[in-house]
């Protein structure tokens, strides 16, 4: 079968917004329809891909009585594992709704904005808040943001950037009532 969204994952999670998608290490993950991710597998890929030959779940006619699927949904509303699912329900909702295409072309504007907060403002240790952040918040706050630590931290080391802009976002956070850490 021809992958075409191989960093939308089949369950609706976008891997261009993963911190493993953003290793630049070995482990580096190259989205859950990579071959690597195919060979191991996930349930959702052995049930979809490997058994019906569908990208995605809600390509699959049992889709609204899929326990697994219904499930999976339910949890990503309270919890997340190494990658953020807060925004999964929505995410698929907005793919009924406007299609995959239109999915994949805000999943790209996040991920360059994602790669500038990296670049500009990763001590280190920022990589999975950050990655949560470009899932979680609106494209427009984002680079609102964005703009904002770049003109607050001129001249500073990258420990002073990284904090400027985590406290702009935590601002953001805190009015939208957004979380940006990992829901265990």
């Amino acid at each position: 079968m021809k992958i075409k969204y191989p960093e939308i994952g089949i369950c609706g999670l976008s891997c261009r917004l993963c911190p493993m998608y953003h290793s630049e290490t070995a482990s580096r993950c190259a989205g859950c329809k990579s071959a690597s991710r195919m060979a191991v597998g996930c349930p959702f890929i052995t049930c979809a891909v490997k058994k019906k030959g569908i990208e995605f779940c809600w390509d699959c006619a049992e889709n609204k009585t899929c326990v697994k699927w219904k499930k999976h949904r339910e949890l990503g509303k309270q919890h997340d594992s190494f990658k953020c699912y807060q925004k999964l329900d929505d995410d698929i909702s907005f793919i009924e709704k406007n299609g995959i295409a239109e999915f994949e072309k805000l999943q790209k504007v996040r991920e360059k904005l994602l790669k500038e907060m990296l670049k500009e403002f990763n001590e280190g240790r920022s990589k999975s808040y950050y990655c949560i952040a470009a899932t979680v918040l609106e494209i427009e706050e984002l680079k609102k943001a964005l703009n904002e630590a770049k003109r607050n931290s001129l001249g500073l080391d990258i420990k002073d950037k990284s904090k400027i802009f985590h406290s702009i976002l935590d601002k953001i956070a805190e009015h939208k009532k957004y979380c940006l850490k990992l829901r265990k």
